[in-house]
């Protein structure tokens, strides 16, 4: 893309040229093989989003985060109220990379509350999220799919936007595009509803949404995390890996010289420790199975190896699967491709 290309899509606020109502792309209608193709310029939609939302076909759009960033440091030369949607399942790492960027009032939203146990409390998490001592207006925990705290969240944003327009912004999968049309759902007679996937790189660009004569939401691209295990794998095996409901989380009991292996996907081997908890959060979907003996097994081995000294109440984070409570402390070798990120934090639950 020229760089005056690019001011082009990022000025979208004052832009009159015509967008897709799902992801926010420039439409057109002269090249089938570039985005924002469409059959005729009277459509409202991209054939790409036309495409996901009435067969559930998902054709791959290749952008750079460079191209995300620089929308998102646009984000921060305003004044607006931003609402910083995340998934619970999968916390980021560096959660307080985003403060490096954008600057303005921000709401942490922890979203699909619905997935993880019923038993755990929203006070918890919230907590959990406050020790990192990240600035945060506020943390607010909701539930697109079960329309959990929709309401307070409104208010909330209520309270403290600065200004008409609400800009939302997180990674790819977060479920912003969902939050977006409940608010439109709940609270609005707009009938735009934006593209929504399990997919990366669903929205394009900025899409703009009147919720009311007080309220413009912003919807932003999700940042790609590359080291997401869901850019290394098909469709079919990232429907499998979103959990659709909520999670049973699956308790293992190992000795040292025992293994987890999920799918075909990673492999927990327990090298060094008494005998010891792991606890799955993971999708419901995944097949899970125990090996007795590490040793009779040569199941995933030609992957990349990762070891990690495990502490007390420490959680393994497989970036975009989900992660393993492990309650003792003890060894482990981490068996996964090269380009999926692990990690091992305090637990979360």
């Amino acid at each position: 893309m020229k760089k005056g290309d690019y001011s082009r899509e990022v000025n979208i606020m004052n832009n009159e040229e015509k967008r897709c109502s799902g992801c926010g792309v420039l439409l057109q209608d002269q090249n089938l093989l570039q985005e924002g193709y469409t059959t005729s310029l009277e459509n409202d939609v991209c054939q790409r989003c036309f495409r996901m939302k009435n067969y559930g076909e998902y054709q791959v759009v290749t952008k750079s985060n460079d191209d995300y960033l620089k929308i998102l440091k646009s984000v921060g030369e305003t004044k607006d109220l931003v609402l910083y949607i995340t998934d619970l399942l999968n916390l980021e790492e560096n959660i307080e990379e985003i403060r490096n960027i954008i600057p303005n009032k921000m709401i942490l939203v922890l979203n699909k509350k619905d997935v993880l146990p019923k038993s755990v409390k929203e006070e918890k998490l919230i907590n959990y999220l406050k020790e990192k001592n990240i600035e945060f207006e506020e943390v607010i925990v909701v539930s697109v799919n079960k329309n959990i705290n929709i309401d307070y969240l409104l208010k909330r944003i209520k309270y403290y936007q600065t200004s008409k327009n609400v800009y939302v912004v997180g990674h790819t999968n977060a479920g912003k595009s969902s939050l977006i049309n409940k608010l439109i759902s709940n609270y609005s007679e707009n009938t735009q509803e934006l593209t929504m996937s399990p997919l990366p790189s669903t929205t394009l660009n900025l899409v703009k949404i009147d919720i009311n004569d007080h309220l413009t939401l912003i919807d932003t691209p999700g940042l790609v995390d590359n080291g997401s295990i869901l850019n290394r794998v098909d469709a079919s095996m990232v429907k499998k890996i979103s959990p659709k409901k909520e999670i049973k989380p699956r308790t293992y009991q190992l000795r040292k010289n025992q293994s987890i292996i999920i799918e075909d996907l990673v492999r927990i081997d327990y090298v060094e420790g008494e005998k010891n908890s792991f606890t799955l959060f993971v999708s419901n979907d995944l097949k899970v199975k125990r090996l007795l003996n590490l040793f009779n097994n040569d199941e995933l081995k030609d992957k990349n190896k990762l070891t990690y000294e495990v502490k007390y109440d420490e959680d393994l984070v497989i970036n975009g699967l989900g992660f393993v409570k492990i309650v003792n402390k003890g060894v482990i070798d981490v068996y996964i491709d090269k380009d999926i990120d692990t990690f091992m934090r305090k637990s979360l639950i």
